[in-house]
């Protein structure tokens, strides 16, 4: 394995009144810190929102999709590359994916788990029997399975995965080979201040019995919301992007993606009736050599500045991180920061140069950041 190198994301966002991931109330989730309810949005929810930003700018087919359903989606492949009839393909795909062993789901067809596999490491298992797919139709059973088993199936969902998986790893319980350990960690988004839960209170007219005269709503209801300044963290182990990828340019590609996407995705809850979609107020990338540092110790005691949540946190944020690299001696090998707040306002903007560097564009702490991550990988590739 590669020397270590982690690439460590800090993001701070203000959100307005939002619903962005809910409890099993239907309430916005929230946690206790610092002795005071705060915030929450959950690293399932954060990252999902990632997965499905990279589909808005990456081609559909150099990216993964999870699902039950991997057996039909290899078979509509078969029939797609071969011309078979959609019951021999079917018949195909299963005796493929069977030396797997992956166990059987409630519903014909699925499998007991989400899998999460490349779209093009689907496409190279069902080009295994392109050539000679009505060769193997025609077998009886026995010997299908005799002949699939000559076929490298496993192997082809164990190599060339895409930068998803790459990114957030693969775990098959009943087929350890086929895991992928993730080389990205992303925390829960906490609010750096005390939240409370509120209460939208909405009716919804019925515009046909309005021209009837009758009075009163069609519908009555309430929606849970809060607003908040998230911290957001979330770290990238390069050395294990580059053990899961096997090129230095693609992991390099894969960090500034996660870093684009992560940052300027958000979850989809309740977004028609909130509209919360807002751009983060910092982003600040460090990479470091000794291991991941979250920085939420900088918000155990809550944010209560009255002239500005965002640029008190932005201020707390800086002085931790500037605390930690102090205490405990460990020099980011990297640093860059992109953030909103006007120098000419406070001392903000002069903490986070002292702390991440100059400010920059986020497009420029992209480049900076694959310029140092090409150079890192290079020395590493040359010891």
């Amino acid at each position: 394995m590669s020397s270590r190198l982690y690439i460590d994301v800090h993001i701070l966002q203000t959100v307005p009144p939002a619903n962005l991931n809910r409890d099993d109330q239907g309430n916005p989730k929230e946690a206790f810190f610092g002795g005071v309810r705060r915030s929450r949005v959950s690293s399932q929810a954060w990252k999902r929102a990632t997965r499905l930003h990279f589909a808005e700018r990456i081609p559909e087919q150099d990216l993964a999709t999870r699902t039950r359903r991997i057996a039909g989606k290899l078979a509509d492949r078969i029939a797609d590359t071969t011309g078979l009839e959609p019951e021999a393909a079917a018949r195909l795909a299963a005796a493929l994916l069977a030396p797997l062993k992956i166990s059987a789901g409630k519903k014909e067809g699925d499998t007991a788990y989400l899998f999460f596999y490349g779209r093009r490491q689907l496409q190279a298992v069902a080009d295994l029997v392109t050539g000679r797919a009505a060769e193997l139709a025609a077998l009886e059973d026995e010997k299908l399975a005799e002949e699939i088993g000559k076929l490298p199936v496993q192997e082809k969902f164990s190599t060339g995965h895409p930068l998803d998986v790459a990114l957030f790893g693969r775990m098959v319980a009943d087929i350890p080979a086929l895991n992928v350990d993730a080389a990205t960690q992303v925390a829960h988004a906490l609010s750096t201040h005390a939240v409370e839960l509120e209460f939208d209170y909405f009716t919804a007219v019925d515009d046909e019995t309005k021209k009837d005269n009758e009075t009163g709503a069609g519908m009555i209801g309430t929606i849970g919301f809060n607003s908040a300044t998230l911290y957001r963290y979330a770290t990238v182990g390069l050395h294990q992007l580059m053990d899961n990828l096997s090129d230095k340019d693609a992991a390099a590609t894969a960090v500034t993606e996660f870093v684009t996407s992560f940052a300027r995705s958000a979850p989809t809850g309740y977004g028609n009736s909130f509209a919360h979609r807002t751009l983060p107020s910092l982003v600040a990338v460090v990479a470091r050599a000794d291991q991941p540092v979250n920085l939420v110790s900088a918000f155990e005691e809550p944010v209560t500045a009255s002239s500005g949540i965002a640029a008190a946190s932005a201020r707390r944020l800086a002085r931790e991180h500037a605390t930690a690299t102090r205490a405990w001696g460990d020099i980011p090998a990297f640093s860059a920061v992109c953030h909103t707040f006007d120098p000419e306002t406070g001392n903000t903007a002069g903490l986070l140069k002292e702390a991440f560097g100059q400010t920059v564009t986020f497009h420029e702490l992209l480049a900076g950041l694959r310029t140092h991550l090409t150079a890192d990988t290079t020395q590493q590739a040359a010891r």
